[in-house]
Formats: C-alpha cells, structure tokens, sequence
C-alpha cells in the first residue's frame, strides 16, 4: 500500500530527528490516556496493519474472550515529545482502535466524535471548538497545599505559577497546540490556559496533550496539577467551559446574523442549537461532569450554573453569548458553562454537538434569555419553583437521566452507553456507602 504523505514525513522525521520510540496514545472510555511505545522499525508495518495489543485491562474496552484489539496510528498527529531528551527522541501519535477483523471498534472514543462531525457534515456544517481549562497546583499530589493566594489576573509574587504556566505554553505550543491566553484564576492556586479555536476533532486530541503536559510540566517542576474539578471546600472549583461555533463549507459562521430582530446577533441555526443544548443537558451531563466530585462544583452561587437558561451578560446560566467584540463574524459563538475538566473530551464534543444538531434539526424553539442577575445565588428548589429547569445535582441523579437518554445511546452506541450506566452507577454507589466527614462533625456528637 503506497504511503501518505503524512506517513511519508514520520518517517523521515524519526530518521532525521533520532527518534527511538514512538508512543501510541489512545484514551478509555473514561477519558484517560492509555500509551503503549513501538520502536520505528515497526512503523511502516503499523500504518497498514495496525500494532495489536491486549484491551481487556483498558476501562470500557473489551471483555477478556474479546481481548484482541488493533491500534492505527494516525500520522496527520505526530509530535516530537518536548518533555524527553533530544538525543533518543520520543514521539507520539493518537491512534484509532479496530478489532482484528478491521472493523472500528465500538469503545473507540475517537470514533464516536468522528461518526458525530460527519454526520454534521452531511448537513453542511463543521463544528469549531475553543475551551477553557481551569485547574490547580498543588505541592504534591496527597496534600492539597497551593502554591499562592492570588486570585483573577493576579501578576505578583502571590502568582507563583507564572514560569509554570509559561513553561506549559511553550511546550505546548512546540507541539502545535497554539494557545489563546493563559491568567491565574480566581481560586488560590488555580489556572486557566485557553487554546486557540480549531476543528472539533483537532481540540479534541489537543484536550488530551493539553492535560498530560500541564501534567508534565508541573511535574518537572516538583509540583502536583489536578484537574479535579472541586478539589477545594469553599474555593472555586475548576471547569472547562466550551466555545462552539458552526461554519458552513465556505466558511461563514452559520451561527452569525447582524440582522437578528432579537439583537444577540445569531442566525435562526444557532437559536435551535442553543434550544438542543438546554433540552437535552440533564441527559448529556454524565458525559461533560462525569465523576461524583464534579457536582460538588454544580452548586449555587458559584460560578458554575445550575439553572438551564442562556443569557448574553447573566454568567449564572448554561448557556451564554460571549460579546466581547459582537459585530464580527468569526468571533460569533455559544459558550457552554457545565462541563468541567475531568471529561472525556471526545465523547463531550459529541453529545454537545449531537443536542444542538438536534434541536437544529427539530427547529426547537428558543426560550427567552434570562438576564436576572438575582438567580445566581438561588437554590435548586427555589429555581425549580420558579419554573426553571435546573442540572441534575448528583452523579446518581445523572446517570439515570442518562441511561433513559434514547439521544445518548444513539450517539454514543450501546457499548459505551451501557458501559457507562453500569460503571458510573457503581462509582455513585460506592460513593453512597463512604461517610464524610461532614457527616461526623453534624451528626456523631448531636445523635
């Protein structure tokens, strides 16, 4: 089989840049980074056969009679590791996982997104997508101890992360992950990185490098990041809200119309996309805020919502439009404030994207906005009493919204669907039978 010519440059690229092991990376069901290493010689034999491996050890994988998967690795991601030593190299490229009778493999993640952005290719649009990934550094991994006091935008001694975050960016960025901005966050401690907007399936292997190098990093550094999305009582918890946007294949933001009778700027298309993401949240929520830690952040008053209702200037709703410059076309997007960091980012892009194609495709009518200010600090039972839909507040609340989700099997297919009911039930579960100390310090001396 003739090689590619992105095949063709790896494996020139190994030979000029002394590269001695070549890291196959993929994710679990669950979003973590699986990696097995191949030497180069094998290369060539990889791109058209695919390398085997054992799956029965990797989460939502395979049962052990069905062990037997095979990696492709996908040239178009090769990267040069800039954390190893220049001499001996290390390179990587994500992989898409198939049985061995070539079929894609149903727990693949990767394939999932890709299955979704067809599909919205078929209706003639391209999903762009720009997060916002908060998280934290710690002095080590057990004891939670930060690094600074700052808060937003602090550049002083208290931001002691600042050759962090720098060290990161270029590191990133020596892996063509271009990033937007990065500031110290509100929390002690706590950072935000941005990248730069690109193609849904793109952001999504940038999401995965992102998260190992700030790892990497921090590591080299003789610090801890986490990216837990509450990891602190009475501190901000970290989230990574999604920026979204449709192009049409010549390139227009089909979410964009100046003309807007209602003033916000956005085209019908994106009114019904916003109404398939209010519509069907409860039932994505799993996906985007998938451990029992992540409604610990999901609560009143903080900055993340609870309330579904979208706003242009209201930072307590699902869903906002950011205006920061409201009459230019490519700046046109939706801002989607539930998810947090510990997703898996490929299976988040494609329930986010399947609702709102949804409500694009029934023409789901738009609720008005909700501009008050006042429900920021409302309980869930006080905005229910007004009418207002609120997030499930619980991992055992999601998962069984979820596994009523007839959308969510669609999109995601039986095996991951059912995968995760059954893992995430036993994750709420196990939760349920731990007494906090909470718990202790109201009941054990009053009862």
């Amino acid at each position: 089989m003739a090689m590619s010519p992105d095949q063709d440059f790896v494996l020139k690229t190994i030979k000029s840049r002394d590269v001695h092991f070549v890291r196959f990376w993929f994710c679990d069901v669950l979003g973590n980074m699986k990696s097995f290493a191949v030497i180069p010689s094998e290369l060539e034999n990889a791109f058209e056969e695919g390398m085997g491996f054992d799956a029965s050890c990797v989460q939502g994988f395979s049962l052990n009679y069905e062990s037997d998967m095979l990696a492709f690795p996908d040239a178009s991601t090769f990267q040069i590791l800039p954390w190893r030593p220049a001499e001996n190299a290390v390179a990587r490229m994500f992989c898409s996982i198939r049985t061995p009778e070539g079929r894609i493999y149903a727990g693949d993640s990767r394939a999932v997104l890709a299955k979704v952005l067809e599909k919205a290719a078929d209706l003639g649009f391209m999903m762009n997508v720009g997060p916002e990934i908060e998280y934290y550094y710690f002095k080590d991994r057990e004891s939670r101890e930060v690094l600074d006091t700052g808060g937003y935008f602090d550049l002083t001694s208290l931001d002691n992360a600042s050759d962090l975050r720098r060290d990161t960016i270029l590191t990133l960025e020596k892996l063509g992950i271009p990033v937007e901005y990065s500031h110290h966050e509100n929390g002690p401690s706590q950072q935000e990185i941005d990248l730069r907007f690109a193609d849904a399936f793109t952001m999504a292997d940038n999401v995965m490098t992102y998260k190992l190098t700030v790892k990497e990093i921090a590591m080299k550094h003789g610090y801890y990041a986490s990216f837990m999305p509450k990891p602190l009582t009475g501190e901000p918890g970290s989230g990574m809200h999604i920026h979204q946007s449709l192009f049409d294949e010549e390139g227009n933001n089909v979410f964009f119309d100046e003309n807007d009778p209602d003033g916000y700027n956005l085209s019908k298309v994106a009114k019904h996309y916003i109404a398939g993401l209010l519509k069907y949240a409860p039932e994505f929520a799993l996906v985007t805020n998938p451990t029992v830690n992540s409604y610990k952040r999901l609560v009143s008053g903080g900055e993340a919502p609870t309330q579904i209702t979208w706003a242009r200037r209201n930072r307590s709703t699902l869903v906002r439009i950011p205006s920061y410059k409201p009459h230019k076309e490519e700046a046109c997007r939706i801002e989607l404030r539930n998810p947090d960091p510990s997703c898996n980012p490929y299976l988040a892009f494609a329930v986010i994207l399947a609702a709102g194609l949804k409500g694009v495709q029934d023409e789901l009518p738009l609720e008005a906005p909700c501009e008050d200010p006042s429900l920021f600090d409302c309980s869930r039972q006080e905005l229910n009493a007004r009418g207002i839909r609120t997030l499930p507040d619980t991992l055992g609340a999601a998962v069984e919204l979820f596994a009523q989700s007839d959308l969510m099997r669609e999109v995601l297919g039986e095996h991951i669907h059912s995968y995760l009911v059954q893992a995430k039930r036993a994750e709420w579960n196990d939760y349920q039978k731990n007494v906090s100390q909470w718990e202790l310090d109201h009941y054990l001396g009053v009862l």
